[in-house]
């Protein structure tokens, strides 16, 4: 077998071919990563201080101790007490704060008490969500690997040794070797091969394992983004073959190391953080201007001073959704529970769930997602391209005999679509004996099978297998027709031109062909191999993952559109599409949009679904493109190379099974890398962010109607319209009662768009909302006015603050019932939570202003034509909610969201 050796004066390297490691290699002194490249294997090892037969005992010693572990940087946990300090970074938690000061302040101690209650439980069940998400994510966390094979000297003059060493202790200058299945345990430059391919998904996205062999430098003729031959990282892992390679850096220093240093770049906004922020500025700039209109106004039409501020405090605290952080807290870490438990889905960031449920464009790679990373046979073809199941029949004979005699320790993924192929339609390799096998080999990019028939000892059958051009180079003959005849150059241009059609329609083509021979006693070389009979092709694909085409659809129906960012052929990517239903449309190769950026970026990938020959940093400047263009994002990967991507997406996804650099920087971790977990884990987020819209539609549209009702009364009255311990108690009743919306159940039609909360949408919604409550509260003082006139001996100041106590709890009830999310779909028959609420929040709003506390609180009973007054108001109340919500949803259906509008999902 063919074995690839650095030999001095090869081609100088190009500029950029060793861009792709970090860091200097070796030792301080040494050579740089470009100019170790450029170096001869002699000259590398004397820069390194190294040699062939690798280093000394106390020679890796002293480096290990000089230069530390081979270990990737890991992260440290984050503590649960930094995690709650983290969550007082919140918006609406500073907003709280500050009005706990100010309650302080004036002495109104009950509402910073009860406030600070709110940050307090707020904070906890967000930083401890988090902090169980972390914990099972220290789970996962694996080594990359744990020994490796490394040639070592006892002494100077002591031959070497190879023993398994743990890899945490390789250095710089160690020369290690690697054999199937081993994972490369640092960045190592070979120097022997035989057969090597590695799997290297992890760093570059490609399916297939890529050929490796022994330079002295890369050719000159190097393609742009092409892995160098001659360097195997850490991270890959060999697939076949086996080779004997320099450690030229360890540690910080590997490839696969940088990626952990890309992890302290900051996330942008999510779209979570562009939602609550510009919520919570619009409400600053509502509760900052109050205050002072109501003591101005106080002051200047009834003559009040200083004696208004508590009250003033009080409606500034009226205006803030003070249980936003403990809804929105509640109803992620309930969906997140909900994915941990039934899905097996690890949502590492609370705000990642609502962020999954506003995804509109979900950014992904082919292989292991619509693909299963194995190939799969779909048809055999003579060279005329006529089915032909003798191909196959020969194929796997060549399979079946090259694992049998060569000994593969794994046999090849193409080898086992052949054989899978064949004994599905019949064939039997054992029909022929085996005499000799030549293994695949990168070099000549065939493999040959030596076999004859039983009984037949006068004839050996050369069968052959593997790349077109290297397979038709060997031959002279064609079977066409039946018969057999000369190739010339024209029909070898023919196949040529066929197999680059079936390229580019997304098959992987392997040539099969034969050739008889007299018996011999001798072994057989790859100079052997000549003359041969081309019999035609053998087409394989990707297998599918038999759950995309399902997800996909079920993706496309709920308004997320799919882009495929992969490193592989284009049609390849294109074909795996259109088998899926996905239709590819133009696709689009990462290298020609190096000229775009921006919002012409956006616009090119927006009418394209593959963007193929990615490179980690084509993804990452695709999705953050998509999110500059005002799209909420998702991407999922699991290499190294789909770290920067990862990062920034509105929201990182990758499977458990990811490399661990991966696992870390994702905020959320699947099971399995299956689409149909993150259909279910975007409609989790959108349930869970329909609850969290509908709090605010019905707190905000309800305390603006009653801040308006409140400054209304203020200016009409010659008392204060309610006292703040009225106020205090009557947002505890109504705080309590909204908890309930954390644990809804909205409707599926609230899944069905992505869940946006849009500042603009929720101002309109509820100032057109507040003014219909206002208009209920004024409704209600003339209904006290005209009860205490027509009632003697009534007070009216106590019998103001309990009636329209009353009525304030009743209508928020309405609210609550009304406007949330998918109210009748999800409701049905049966009882929920809400209906609950409501009804404990009628009776207190019944029951408080007759019982003993009452007085207490400043309130007593109104009289019994009251009641019967505020159930005309209530009613009419009713039916204007019902008639404004049906327009609105009308409204916003034919706008802006056909089908999500109507329960809220893009509020």
């Amino acid at each position: 077998m063919p074995e690839t050796t650095a030999v001095s004066g090869a081609n100088p390297v190009p500029p950029d071919a060793e861009a792709v490691c970090a860091g200097p290699v070796g030792p301080p002194g040494g050579a740089g990563t470009e100019e170790s490249a450029a170096l001869t294997s002699l000259q590398l090892m004397r820069r390194l201080d190294s040699g062939p037969r690798g280093l000394t005992e106390a020679e890796a010693e002293e480096r290990l101790a000089r230069h530390g572990e081979n270990t990737v940087p890991s992260w440290r946990p984050v503590s649960w007490p930094r995690r709650f300090l983290g969550a007082l970074r919140d918006p609406f938690t500073t907003v709280l704060l500050c009005l706990a000061l100010v309650s302080a302040a004036v002495a109104s101690w009950g509402t910073a008490c009860v406030i600070m209650t709110l940050v307090v439980v707020s904070c906890a069940l967000r930083s401890g969500g988090e902090h169980q998400a972390g914990r099972a994510m220290a789970a996962l966390r694996e080594m990359v690997a744990t020994t490796s094979s490394v040639q070592r000297r006892a002494d100077a003059e002591a031959p070497p040794q190879v023993r398994e060493v743990p890899v945490d202790q390789l250095v710089v200058g160690d020369v290690v070797r690697l054999g199937p299945g081993d994972l490369v345990p640092a960045d190592v430059r070979l120097l022997r091969a035989n057969g090597l391919t590695v799997h290297q998904a992890a760093l570059t996205g490609e399916s297939a394992p890529v050929p490796k062999r022994a330079l002295d430098a890369p050719p000159a003729a190097e393609r742009d983004g092409e892995e160098p031959p001659h360097l195997c990282f850490q991270g890959s892992s060999v697939a076949t073959g086996s080779g004997t390679g320099l450690v030229v850096a360890t540690g910080r220093d590997t490839r696969f190391a940088a990626a952990y240093r890309e992890r302290a770049r900051r996330r942008g906004e999510t779209a979570f953080d562009r939602s609550v922020h510009g919520i919570a500025w619009t409400l600053i700039r509502f509760m900052l201007l109050t205050p002072p209109l109501v003591l101005m106004a106080n002051a200047a039409l009834r003559g009040r001073g200083l004696e208004t501020l508590p009250f003033a405090v009080a409606v500034a605290v009226g205006l803030t959704p003070e249980m936003l952080p403990v809804i929105v807290t509640t109803a992620l870490a309930r969906g997140a529970a909900l994915l941990a438990r039934t899905s097996g889905v690890i949502v590492k960031r609370l705000p990642a769930l609502h962020d999954l449920g506003a995804i509109d464009v979900l950014c992904l790679d082919k292989t292991g997602t619509l693909t299963q990373d194995r190939p799969v046979v779909v048809r055999s073809v003579d060279p005329d391209g006529a089915p032909d199941p003798e191909v196959l029949r020969l194929a796997a004979v060549n399979s079946f005999w090259t694992i049998e005699l060569a000994e593969l320790p794994v046999p090849d993924a193409l080898d086992e679509a052949v054989l899978t192929a064949a004994d599905e339609r019949g064939a039997d390799p054992l029909e022929f004996d085996g005499i000799a096998a030549l293994p695949f080999d990168p070099a000549v990019r065939t493999s040959t099978a030596v076999v004859r028939r039983p009984g037949q000892h006068g004839s050996h059958t050369l069968v052959v297998k593997g790349a077109v051009e290297d397979v038709l180079a060997r031959c002279g003959r064609l079977r066409t027709g039946g018969r057999e005849v000369a190739l010339d150059a024209a029909a070898r241009e023919r196949l040529l031109r066929s197999a680059a059609a079936e390229a580019d329609g997304g098959l992987r083509l392997l040539a099969v062909a034969r050739g008889d021979r007299r018996p011999r006693l001798g072994t057989y070389s790859d100079a052997d191999v000549r003359g041969l009979t081309f019999l035609g092709f053998v087409a394989l694909s990707d297998a599918l993952a038999p759950s995309a085409a399902d997800a996909l659809r079920v993706l496309a129906e709920r308004g997320v559109a799919v882009k495929v960012l992969t490193g592989d052929h284009p049609g390849t990517a294109a074909r795996a599409c259109r088998d899926l239903g996905l239709e590819p449309g133009e696709v689009l190769i990462a290298g020609r949009l190096a000229g775009l950026d921006g919002p012409a970026l956006a616009e090119a990938v927006g009418r394209a679904t593959v963007v193929a020959r990615c490179t980690a940093q084509d993804k990452a400047r695709i999705v953050a493109a998509l999110r500059a263009a005002g799209h909420t994002t998702g991407f999922l990967g699991d290499g190294v190379n789909d770290l920067p991507a990862l990062h920034a997406a509105d929201v990182g996804i990758c499977p458990r099974d990811a490399v661990p650099v991966a696992r870390e920087g994702a905020d959320v971790v699947l099971a399995e890398k299956d689409l149909t977990a993150i259909e279910r884990a975007i409609t989790t987020g959108r349930l869970a962010s329909g609850n969290i819209s509908a709090y605010l539609r019905i707190t905000l549209s309800s305390n603006l109607g009653n801040v308006i009702a409140m400054l209304a009364a203020g200016l009409l009255l010659p008392f204060l319209p309610m006292l703040p311990a009225q106020v205090l108690v009557q947002n505890l009743c109504f705080d309590a009662a909204q908890l309930s919306l954390a644990f809804d159940r909205p409707a599926a039609g609230a899944a069905r768009r992505p869940a946006v909360l849009r500042p603009r949408v929720f101002l309109r919604f509820i100032t057109a909302f507040g003014v219909i409550n206002a208009t209920a509260d004024l409704a209600t003082f003339a209904a006290l006015a005209l009860a205490a006139r027509a009632t003697a001996g009534v007070d009216s100041p106590t019998m103001f603050h309990a009636g329209w106590f009353t009525e304030n709890l009743l209508t928020q009830g309405m609210v609550m019932l009304l406007l949330r999310t998918g109210r009748r779909a999800a409701e049905g028959r049966t009882v929920g939570p809400v209906h609950l609420a409501v009804t404990a929040l009628a009776v207190v709003g019944l029951l408080l202003p007759v019982s003993p506390l009452a007085p207490v609180l400043g309130m007593s009973a109104p009289p019994p034509l009251y009641y019967l007054l505020l159930s005309v108001v209530l009613t009419l109340y009713g039916a204007a909610l019902a008639f404004a919500r049906t327009r609105y949803a009308r409204r916003e259906r034919g706008a802006e969201a056909p089908e999500g509008a109507p329960d809220g999902s893009q509020l």
